[in-house]
């Protein structure tokens, strides 16, 4: 017998596993999304969340409450009768009334391979960090920080130029695929839950703007990874000399590159930067208020010789 759902998601990440759920032909019944924010052509038209487009299409019911923390908002929620929460990349903390609401709990779509990059920016961090793989984990959820234990397990491998984008549209299919699983087993009672090991526990901290400028005295194989780590959002950065004057430019693509020399410099024309140890090619930049340009065409608006320096 299909499952009484409640939906808890906000960005595109979160879509894949709505639209799954919706095909499993589970009982979807309502949708807890954040509000709309400032956005459109001017910056103040009020712009909905991914979800909330979603669940408009689906014909569903919407609720964007600023808190679950007041009394009147967990009765309401309750008063739903589910059997469970879903809960994908939702950004409110969820309260114990909220966890306890539903008849089976709560059960988050995580991407990473818990513990390891419990928190805010999983993807991003785990790119980082080199590591040569992640996944997609189905948890039951506690009062801690993505604490609680683990149903389903689905491992991605992340190639050596692979970027965050790229990471989290394979990751955001898996999920979804992951999650339609978790609740058959669900509805079917056989779901079984793992707890976490106590080792091993990383936290995956939210990308803040100072971290986002690149070091090219840090080893180039670090440099890369915090290029492809941050691309396409925030996205890392430098300043180059372009038309005589400093101007600050996004990198959104690299390899690594072959030569070495003083970190920062320009080693031939297909721009391979050296770092502190080893070099960079860059492949794909950004100028300030244009598109991502290959580095060839990038190359033909701004001129960048063998020996300039970059910062």
């Amino acid at each position: 017998m299909p499952l009484r759902i409640v939906f808890m998601g906000t960005p595109d990440f979160a879509v894949p596993t709505l639209r799954a759920i919706a095909g499993a032909g589970h009982e979807i019944v309502a949708i807890y999304t954040q509000p709309p924010r400032p956005g459109g052509r001017r910056g103040l038209e009020p712009v909905p969340s991914p979800v909330e487009r979603e669940a408009r299409k689906l014909g569903l019911e919407v609720r964007t409450p600023l808190s679950l923390r007041n009394e009147a908002e967990q009765e309401a929620f309750r008063a739903l009768g589910a059997d469970a929460a879903v809960v994908v990349g939702y950004g409110l903390i969820l309260p114990k009334p909220i966890l306890e609401g539903t008849r089976l709990g709560a059960f988050n779509g995580h991407a990473s391979l818990l513990p390891r990059w419990r928190g805010a920016a999983p993807i991003q961090r785990a790119i980082m960090a080199g590591d040569n793989e992640t996944g997609m984990m189905v948890m039951k959820m506690d009062e801690g920080l993505d604490t609680g234990p683990v149903a389903l397990t689905e491992r991605v491998a992340i190639h050596a130029d692979m970027t965050a984008g790229e990471l989290h549209d394979e990751l955001m299919e898996v999920g979804a695929g992951l999650m339609v699983r978790a609740l058959l087993a669900l509805e079917e009672g056989t779901l079984a839950l793992s707890p976490q090991p106590a080792e091993d526990v990383t936290y995956a901290k939210k990308i803040e703007k100072a971290e986002t400028r690149i070091d090219w005295t840090r080893p180039a194989a670090e440099v890369h990874n915090h290029i492809r780590g941050l691309s396409p959002f925030p996205g890392a950065w430098c300043e180059m000399p372009v038309g005589g004057r400093a101007e600050r430019v996004k990198l959104l693509r690299s390899t690594l590159g072959p030569g070495t020399g003083s970190p920062g410099t320009i080693l031939d024309d297909p721009l391979t930067i050296a770092c502190g140890e080893g070099a960079v090619r860059l492949q794909e930049l950004q100028r300030a208020g244009g598109k991502a340009l290959r580095a060839a065409d990038f190359l033909r608006g701004a001129k960048m010789e063998k020996g300039m320096v970059i910062s």
